[in-house]
């Protein structure tokens, strides 16, 4: 009967066989983890194996994350790590029927050694107390750095650097001076305070002048000996017109310092654990390890781009010998990232064109009677992207492009041309919306747009339905029924359409408005369900193939966001405007002037205008007095603001239908102004509205603030955006002043990942972003290094399979076993 090992084994070779699919056991691999572990345990006979398992179990409950990609090389590394289990399980047991026979009980037993620091490469996965010096209480405190194993501290990288490194005399120092000097301790004295601690003073000197040195540590007298000579750094003070150095770093004088006289690393700390502490182990771990690991970087790449190796950039980015190894150290390990980032994305994208699609052929005469319907001449912009579209979706295998643009821009326009390219070839479309309202929306005007066309094979209407979660009992019945049947052509919905039971007959275009909207775990089902919406095949015949993808989004994206969220994606951007749209006038103001901002407000709606005023909480908070509350305010400006208007509130606390049916009344008029958090953000046209007030501004970034002011200008009326802000840092100041005088998507949201990062671009929680070190988003340069670089290595070598690249491979293994979603 074969043990554990051997039965994963051939479970991955199964998987492997049938494509990678996640399909070689009932329920996936990361099910299997658990029944795996539970086998296994009884097998497991030694320390190193338990590492080893562990490690495999992890590998196996990521698995479904990874993007396609990365599991071909992920299976290939499970198999290796298996058989060196079963080798490392064979010799022990060798070993054992050896040592069996040939005891020799004479020699007395030794007295187990405390483990030290070995140069075994697997030693990096010890528990971190292995290191002499590291009890259960430091090894507590370190844990809540998140430093549990002993390669940990490799990667635990300085986030900020103070040079030390330029030697000065005492007779050279000036005050406020940041400064390092070798001097002797001529003496120390101490002397107690009033409030009973004790204040020890140091005679520093060294032939060029004399300067005392102050100490509050009781014991110092302990560490700084006089007649002694150190090094001594710190910022130099001063106390009654005398120069004075207050509890400045030291250690004994040395060629190779490690605390100062060099460019001294900063690390992150917690509480009860000291920067020298930390410094000393960082620093034994760094010289022990680095240069044992291998290098996942390959040779030609490392000579081509002139990057040290990875062991003497890990040395140099925690203890650098100058300002220039220092940068080579940086940017070869964030091209690391970077690198592994590509790897992933261009993987994916290239698992997803193996697989087949129906060409959605559209000829010019269909295209001419799709045009004919829009009250509008398409825009330059609008021509080229549909241009790309009908190139991707002519080709035998799936589009994944990303459309960005503007509110406003004629995305939908262009989506509908090319589901009508579906409906042209008989098949069908579908088009998924954050919101109920948005998909209403949509439903409205595709409906009344695909009204004035005939279907092109059997001449009937097109039959265009709406599936919401609003959508139940018999009706929904009859909607999925008809969709399977392929009596609908067209389907409009939200999150539903990937919801249990929903199929079609043949699926061939998938659009996702406003995908970032929608959660990781919503993305991920999309992506992974887009080859199965479809219903099984009528005997003898086969699926035409997996559906195109194109995905909208109305938050412009920076070019380096594009490249890593989207990387899988082919992009293109509508980046120009219809004629005949009013730019919207942007003002920043202080709140003392929001008295004349109401009385605008009161003026746009006599005129028959509506208003959005923005607030970032819904409630008070006690953390941040300065906020305005959506609730609070809401009542204060109904009472006592605006007593003889209608005003309604929205906020994200309210249940979808409520939040649906609000927004209803004031695209319907029954409220001239709504209070809002930022749900209204992405939201449904509202022509008549011509303000938006947008209280504490500088709470929201840029691309946020783009997105709200695209909330107003949407008909034929004069609109505006208006700012309250009083930011309190200089980055808060300029993005005020970049909304007001910038009206480009782009170009806002390129300065906002500079100012704020990604994480926050998008939001964490929604982004799917990878948790990167060293690598900055905002780095266009090395990210296109790092693109061309994978485009080279995975067209030598599809999955990294070659010798010279099983560390890169293991690497981006571990890497995408992070719980990521670039979808």
């Amino acid at each position: 009967m074969p043990n554990a090992f051997e039965t994963l084994e051939k479970i991955l070779e199964l998987e492997a066989n049938r494509g990678f699919q996640n399909d070689a056991v009932v329920g996936g691999l990361a099910e299997y983890a658990r029944q795996w572990n539970m086998e296994i345990v009884g097998e497991i006979d030694g320390k190193e194996t338990a590492e080893r398992v562990a490690h495999i179990a992890q590998l196996l409950t990521d698995y479904s994350l990874l993007p396609q990609g990365a599991r071909a090389s992920t299976v290939r590394h499970l198999r290796e790590s298996l058989i060196a289990v079963q080798q490392q399980r064979t010799k022990r047991r060798k070993a054992k029927n050896i040592s069996g026979r040939e005891a020799d009980t004479s020699a007395p037993a030794e007295r187990p050694k405390r483990r030290r620091l070995s140069v075994d490469v697997v030693g990096l996965h010890a528990p971190i107390n292995s290191l002499s010096g590291i009890g259960p209480k430091l090894a507590k405190t370190l844990a809540r750095l998140k430093l549990y194993e002993v390669g940990d501290l490799l990667w635990h990288l300085p986030y900020r650097y103070v040079d030390y490194s330029k030697l000065q005399t005492i007779a050279q120092l000036r005050i406020g001076d940041e400064i390092t000097i070798k001097a002797t301790v001529w003496g120390l004295k101490s002397q107690p305070t009033r409030r009973g601690r004790k204040l020890t003073t140091a005679i520093l000197m060294d032939g060029s002048g004399r300067i005392n040195a102050t100490y509050w540590n009781p014991h110092i007298d302990k560490y700084l000996l006089a007649e002694h000579t150190y090094f001594f750094s710190g910022k130099v003070n001063v106390y009654r017109g005398q120069r004075l150095l207050e509890s400045p770093e030291f250690e004994a004088a040395s060629d190779d310092p490690t605390h100062t006289a060099r460019i001294v690393p900063i690390y992150p700390l917690t509480e009860g654990l000291s920067a020298r502490v930390l410094r000393k182990f960082i620093r034994q771990v760094v010289e022990t390890w680095a240069p044992q690991l291998a290098d996942p970087l390959p040779a030609d790449i490392r000579e081509r781009l002139a990057y040290p190796d990875l062991g003497a950039a890990l040395q140099q980015v925690h203890f650098p010998d100058s300002a220039d190894d220092l940068d080579r150290a940086r940017k070869r390990l964030a091209f690391d990232e970077l690198l592994v980032v590509q790897l992933g994305v261009l993987g994916q994208h290239r698992a997803w064109q193996s697989k087949p699609a129906l060409p959605l052929d559209l000829a010019e005469q269909d295209l001419q009677a799709f045009l004919d319907t829009l009250p509008f001449t398409l825009t330059g912009a609008q021509k080229r992207v549909l241009g790309h579209i009908r190139h991707d979706t002519a080709r035998t295998y799936p589009m994944t492009r990303l459309l960005q643009g503007d509110v406003g821009s004629g995305k939908t326009v262009i989506a509908a041309a090319a589901m009508w390219a579906a409906v042209c070839n008989g098949a069908q479309a579908a088009i998924m919306a954050p919101t109920e309202i948005l998909a209403e929306q949509h439903y409205r005007k595709l409906k009344e747009q695909f009204a004035q066309l005939s279907h092109p094979i059997n001449g009937w209407p097109l039959r265009v339905q709406l599936l919401t979660g609003s959508v139940t009992g018999k009706k929904r019945e009859t909607l999925l029924a008809a969709l399977a049947a392929g009596d609908t052509d067209i389907l409009i919905g939200t999150h539903a359409l990937i919801q249990e039971g929903v199929q079609f007959q043949d699926l061939a275009l998938i659009v996702v408005d406003e995908q970032h909207r929608f959660g990781v775990d919503q993305r991920a089902a999309l992506r992974d369900k887009g080859a199965d919406l479809n219903a099984p095949p009528p005997p003898g015949k086969q699926h035409r193939g997996a559906p195109h993808t194109l995905v909208m989004t109305a938050t412009p994206i920076p070019r380096t966001l594009a490249l890593t969220i989207y990387g899988d994606r082919d992009a293109s951007a509508i980046d120009e405007l219809p004629p005949g749209r009013h730019p919207i006038k942007t003002y920043w103001i202080k709140p003392d002037v929001r008295a004349r901002v109401y009385k605008f407000i009161k003026s746009q709606v006599a005129e028959g205008r509506q208003v959005f005023i923005i607030y970032p909480l819904v409630e008070e908070s006690a953390q941040l007095e300065d906020v305005g509350a959506a609730t609070a305010e809401h009542k204060r400006l109904q009472t006592k603001v605006f007593p003889n208007l209608k005003v309604g509130l929205l906020h994200g606390r309210l249940r979808g239908k409520q939040k649906d049916e609000i927004m209803r009344d004031f695209a319907d008029g029954k409220y001239d102004v709504l209070v809002s958090t930022a749900v209204v953000e992405v939201g449904i046209d509202i022509p008549n509205a011509s303000v938006i007030l947008i209280e504490n501004a500088e709470r929201f970034g840029l691309a946020q603030l783009h997105q709200f002011r695209g909330r107003v200008g949407r008909g034929p009326h004069q609109s505006y955006c208006i700012l309250v802000s009083e930011p309190n840092s200089d980055h808060g100041i300029e993005r005020m002043r970049a909304m007001e005088h910038n009206q480009d998507g782009f170009e806002l949201a390129e300065i906002d990942l500079r100012l704020r990062g990604p994480g926050e671009f998008f939001g964490t929680r929604q982004s799917g972003l990878p948790d990167l070190r060293l690598a900055r988003m905002s780095d266009t340069r090395l990210l296109e290094i790092a693109r061309g670089e994978a485009q080279t290595l995975l067209d030598a070598d599809p999955d990294l399979s070659q010798p010279e690249h099983h560390v890169l491979c293991q690497r981006m293994t571990e890497f995408w076993s992070q719980e990521l979603d670039l979808s």
